[in-house]
């Protein structure tokens, strides 16, 4: 029993050494997004852009978006719409033209999915008449800010080669379970989007609303058709030496799911496209950080493991309450000793004083973004 015990404990022990040092780093990162700069230089519009909707059986929502980009405060005749009507029963491809889209149509029995319909439309791009200086991923379901494109057009041109926007909430206040996503993306956004751009670290794609460089994009081929494409391709350019640039003020609306079985499904989703990608990429980058001396690849590595982080994280919860009921079946049993050689030390105070941290940080962003809430 004793030898059980001591397995436990020191397992335990491990397991919230490694899950401790993991959140004290993200929480090091998360500090640098408290602050931020405001950008007030206004940049003259002169990159043009492909917007491409992503739509499968989209007919209930597609006429708000393409509205939503059509309202957007950028010159007409630096973007055009494109919505790929992916293997559609519906009326989406009607509607989208209907409200003056640029419809292509794809029916296909193999490879379904965003990231191959991407692929699919990129290809087209490439080949038209035409020509773009980027383009910009939106889902069906979103809206976007009117002045996007203007803070796309900013970034572009102080050189980065592709940009996230930040991504809002369409309906946070639907239920429980979309409030909750909303308090997810908008601390995200600023303890770690934010963040790391303040760092000067790649900032991750978030699968819609963000833009390419169309040159980079020809360069290194999208090829991202796991789950989770956005993860694929940030890794993929990190690998290449391209850091994905943050643009705070380019807002996107995405549409939260509405109830836990939706919930769940999603999150099945990413964490098994997550899965996919850290187990072909993570390695590739923390060999290449290490030979380099590169950061922003180790960031990166790290962020690609969230899953078997989360795992770890579940895992140390639970030795931790199993060893929480061995330790009080020991008070009790020998209560007269335990009582006068109970001490703490240092790891112990710095985990509650983490724990309490978590519960003051969270609300303390949130009040650093109400700005941000406030446009809902």
């Amino acid at each position: 029993m004793s030898i059980f015990k001591e397995l436990i404990h020191n397992a335990s022990r491990v397991l919230t050494y490694t899950v401790y040092i993991i959140s004290i780093y993200y929480l090091f990162i998360s500090i640098f997004g408290i602050r931020r700069k405001k950008d007030t230089g206004e940049v003259k519009p002169e990159k043009s852009f492909a917007l491409v909707v992503a739509a499968h059986n989209e007919e209930v929502v597609i006429d708000d978006i393409i509205e939503s980009l059509k309202k957007l405060d950028y010159p007409k005749a630096l973007y055009d719409i494109f919505v790929i009507a992916d293997n559609c029963t519906d009326k989406t491809a009607l509607k989208a033209r209907k409200k003056g889209a640029i419809v292509y149509e794809r029916f296909t029995e193999g490879k379904r999915g965003k990231g191959y319909a991407l692929e699919w439309m990129f290809d087209k791009i490439f080949k038209m008449k035409k020509k773009y200086d980027a383009v910009a991923i939106f889902d069906a379901d979103n809206l976007v800010n009117r002045n996007f494109l203007k803070e796309m057009n900013k970034q572009l041109c102080k050189g980065y080669k592709v940009v996230q926007g930040y991504l809002d909430s369409k309906n946070p206040c639907d239920t429980w379970i979309t409030g909750s996503y909303s308090i997810a993306f908008w601390t995200c956004n600023r303890m770690f989007q934010l963040a790391r751009s303040n760092l000067g670290l790649s900032t991750q794609l978030g699968g819609t609303g963000f833009c390419i460089d169309i040159t980079v994009l020809k360069k290194l081929g999208w090829g991202a058709t796991c789950l989770t494409e956005d993860l694929e391709f940030t890794c993929k350019l990190v690998l290449h030496g391209y850091k994905v640039g943050w643009a705070h003020d380019a807002i996107i609306y995405d549409e939260k799911p509405l109830t836990l079985f939706q919930s769940w499904k999603q999150r099945k989703r990413w964490m098994q496209g997550f899965a996919d990608v850290s187990s072909r990429y993570f390695f590739k980058l923390l060999i290449k950080s290490i030979k380099s001396c590169n950061f922003v690849l180790l960031d990166c590595a790290f962020y690609s493991i969230q899953p078997i982080v989360t795992v770890l994280i579940g895992i140390s919860a639970i030795s931790g309450v199993i060893q929480y009921f061995m330790k009080t079946y020991n008070l009790i049993s020998n209560f007269n000793t335990v009582v006068y050689s109970i001490n703490f030390d240092l790891f112990t105070i710095i985990a509650v004083l983490f724990s309490i941290l978590q519960f003051v940080y969270t609300p303390f962003v949130l009040i650093l973004e109400i700005g941000v809430c406030e446009t809902l």
